[in-house]
């Protein structure tokens, strides 16, 4: 059984795929609570914005600051607000980070498409 993931606003599928889908209690720096993450989504099916605005904010312990730049997912069908791209997936690169003292944000790290759940329509359809 496939898992599909519609717009709930105008129930256009949106071609995610459960391969991509981030474990459930996989630690992010900007959270995942009423989240789904995905480590890649199709283009086709949505619009990108970016958002970059000095207001503070504050994620998590870890994940908080003035200015926050971030990517607004949208559905390409009807323009609803589905998440956000956020830049806290796994490192790109193997090591130990700048001179040596560990992860930090000059590692570059792979894309998080974060949906907002209430954002989806999740069924499981039988493939025949």
């Amino acid at each position: 059984m496939a898992t599909v993931y519609r717009c709930a606003e105008c129930g256009a599928d949106l071609n995610l795929s459960s391969a991509y889908l981030y474990p459930a209690d996989a630690y992010f720096e900007a959270g995942n609570k009423g989240t789904l993450s995905f480590s890649w989504v199709d283009d086709a099916r949505f619009r990108f914005a970016k958002e970059d605005r000095i207001i503070p904010f504050f994620e998590t312990v870890n994940y908080w600051g003035i200015q926050r730049r971030r990517t607004r997912i949208l559905c390409e069908a009807c323009g609803r607000l589905l998440g956000h791209i956020y830049d806290d997936g796994p490192p790109m690169m193997r090591g130990h980070g700048q001179f040596g003292f560990g992860p930090s944000q000059a590692i570059p790290r792979a894309p998080r498409y974060r949906f907002k759940i209430k954002a989806l329509n999740i069924s499981s359809s039988s493939s025949s």
